[in-house]
């Protein structure tokens, strides 16, 4: 039986699935729904997933960018990304902490965990707060790829 049959297999492609920035939450969910896990349990595992690399892009995004400005290939790289975390940070600017629970709440590209802790890191967020906020806003993000995956929507 080869590994990615097994329900641990299952488990781990979901989680690994939700921890890549690109793909996160709304890429896994899909994907375990399909390899066969209950809706319920990929959901669950794609939350964790999503929220596990979190603290770190909070606590190491400020060294490591400090870091590599000082180089000449990744210095523009990282102007570049502050910028875009300040321009997706307008919202976050405005209302804080229920900002920071939209911008992760919405499932669509550009959003998500990773950019909510991008933001909430170059906006000084502290992590005490950020944490319950990018949570909920994963949740949030959660249910509505869930209802889209499941088909929910096509009966409205």
């Amino acid at each position: 039986m080869p590994f990615l049959e097994t329900v641990f297999g299952k488990l781990l492609l979901t989680f690994g699935t939700a921890m890549v920035p690109v793909l996160e939450l709304r890429g896994a969910i899909p994907v375990g729904v399909a390899a066969g896990l209950p809706p319920a349990v990929a959901c669950v595992t794609a939350i964790l997933g999503n929220l596990l690399p979190v603290p770190f892009v909070m606590l190491l995004f400020r060294r490591v960018a400090d870091w590599l400005r000082g180089t000449a290939f990744f210095g523009p790289k990282i102007d570049w990304l502050e910028r875009r975390a300040h321009l997706k940070g307008r919202l976050v600017r405005k209302y804080r902490l229920i900002g920071l629970v939209v911008l992760v709440g919405v499932p669509l590209p550009g959003t998500g965990a990773w950019t909510g802790a991008l933001v909430a890191s170059v906006l000084n967020i502290r992590m005490r707060n950020a944490l319950p906020a990018i949570l909920l806003g994963l949740v949030i993000a959660a249910a509505v790829t869930l209802a889209v995956t499941l088909g929910l929507f096509h009966l409205f």
